[in-house]
């Protein structure tokens, strides 16, 4: 965890007003956190932290991408990372960081570690079903999908006639359109 020393900020030193802090996300960023789902990561990270008399704010932008795989193909592809997050830092007699968007410093801290935040910024901007562009755009060509095209069901209709169903179905299925 030494390398999660420069995600470290020493506000002790810094005046009130707004301080600018960029971070280049790379793989070697998630190896630290024992996160190998990403085949390549190139996001970048801009953090306006507000000092306040009693508080700190802190913005975080992300914008870049990340190689994943499709959850449907498993065809590695770059999903765009485009996400914010705002942490308010106060101070209190102990840590705490139940809330989501509140970090209680103990009084007497003079620096805020970052990476987590950063971290969960960027696996949250993720889609929770990652579908390969291809895929929905119809350009993908892939023998997964060929196969599972194959072994999808089947219309009904074609391989019924209406004269086969039984009539008491139909009558149920206008009470679906009867509202």
């Amino acid at each position: 965890m030494k390398t999660l020393k420069a995600y470290t900020i020493p506000f002790v030193g810094l005046k009130l007003g707004e301080h600018h802090f960029d971070y280049d996300i790379d793989n070697t960023f998630f190896q630290n956190f024992e996160y190998n789902e990403f085949s390549g990561v190139d996001v970048k990270i801009n953090l306006k932290l507000e000092k306040k008399t009693t508080l700190l704010e802190l913005f975080f932008e992300a914008r870049g991408s990340v190689n994943i795989n499709c959850d449907i193909t498993n065809e590695p592809y770059d999903q765009l990372i485009d996400d914010s997050y705002k942490l308010v830092v106060k101070f209190g007699s102990e840590y705490n960081d139940d809330n989501e968007d509140i970090l209680i410093l103990p009084h007497g801290e003079y620096e805020v570690n970052v990476a987590q935040y950063i971290y969960e910024l960027i696996i949250l901007a993720l889609p929770v079903k990652r579908i390969h562009p291809g895929i929905e755009d119809g350009t993908l060509k892939s023998d997964i999908l060929t196969k599972l095209q194959e072994l999808s069901p089947k219309d009904e209709s074609d391989s019924k006639s209406s004269e086969e169903i039984d009539p008491r179905w139909n009558n149920l299925k206008k009470l679906l359109t009867d509202k």
